[in-house]
C-alpha cells in the first residue's frame, strides 16, 4: 500500500512556507493546509462579530457557537464557518492583516483549533490524497509533533520584509516574530533547518522534495 504521509512546515512570516507547500503538494499529490489562513479566516469571522483582540471574555464566549468545516478546492483545505465559504479577499483585508497577530496568539482560540487542524488528515484520506502537507509556526511542535517530516523554513528579516513588500501587504514582519517567537523556537527544535535567504522558490522546493521523495519510498 502507498503510505500516507504528514509533511509539516513551519517558519516566520514570509519565510516561504506557503509557496514551498503548494508545490510539494502539486509535486506528490498531498492536500495543502494553510494555517495561516485559517487564523485569517477566523479573526475576520470574530472582526464580523464586532469584536476586537483585547475583548478575551467574549472571543471565549463566541468561540463555541463556530461551526467549521472544510471545503477542498484543487489540492488545497478551506476553512468554511457555519456552511460559509471564507472569500480569500476578506482574509487578505487590510483589517484581518492589521488584527491576525493579536487574535492568532490567543491560547483559547489557538486550543479551539486544534482538533480541526488535525483533522484535516482525515480529510486528505478521504478525497484520497497521497498525504498531507500542513504549514504554519506550530504544526510540528503542536499540531502533528509526531509528522512524518517536519521542516523549518527562515530568511533573514530583510528579505522577508522585502517578500511581503512585493506580494503588496503592509504585514509587519518584525512584530510578527516578537509575536511568534516561542511558537517558533518549539516548532525549530528537531526539524529540518532551511535557509532560504539567498535559495530561489524552486531550490527550496528541490532540496524539500528530495528529502520527502525519499521519506516515500
Amino acid at each position: 500500500m502507498t503510505p500516507f504521509i504528514i509533511v509539516a512546515i513551519d517558519g516566520g512570516a514570509a519565510s516561504g512556507k506557503s509557496s514551498t507547500a503548494r508545490a510539494l503538494s502539486e509535486r506528490f499529490n498531498l492536500l495543502h493546509v494553510d494555517t495561516g489562513s485559517f487564523y485569517r479566516a477566523i479573526s475576520a469571522e470574530l472582526l464580523r462579530r464586532k469584536l476586537t483582540p483585547d475583548d478575551l471574555p467574549a472571543i471565549c464566549a463566541a468561540l463555541p457557537s463556530i461551526r467549521l468545516g472544510t471545503r477542498v478546492n484543487g489540492r488545497t483545505a478551506h476553512m468554511e464557518i457555519d456552511g460559509r465559504p471564507i472569500d480569500a479577499a476578506e482574509i487578505r483585508s487590510q483589517p484581518v492583516n492589521e488584527t491576525v497577530a493579536r487574535f492568532a496568539p490567543i491560547p483559547e482560540l489557538r486550543a479551539a483549533l486544534l482538533d480541526y487542524q488535525r483533522g484535516q488528515a482525515d480529510v486528505a484520506r478521504s478525497h484520497g490524497f497521497r498525504g498531507l502537507v500542513m504549514e504554519g509556526r506550530d504544526i510540528g511542535s503542536k499540531i502533528f509533533p509526531d509528522a512524518d517530516l517536519r521542516f523549518f523554513l527562515h530568511a533573514d528579516l530583510e528579505e522577508r520584509a522585502k517578500r511581503r513588500r512585493n506580494e503588496g501587504l503592509q504585514d509587519k514582519v518584525a512584530e510578527r516574530d516578537i509575536l511568534d517567537n516561542k511558537r517558533l523556537l518549539e516548532s525549530a527544535k528537531g526539524a529540518i533547518m532551511i535557509d532560504s535567504t539567498n535559495l530561489t522558490l524552486e531550490q527550496v522546493v528541490e532540496k524539500i522534495s528530495g528529502i520527502v521523495a525519499e521519506k516515500l519510498k
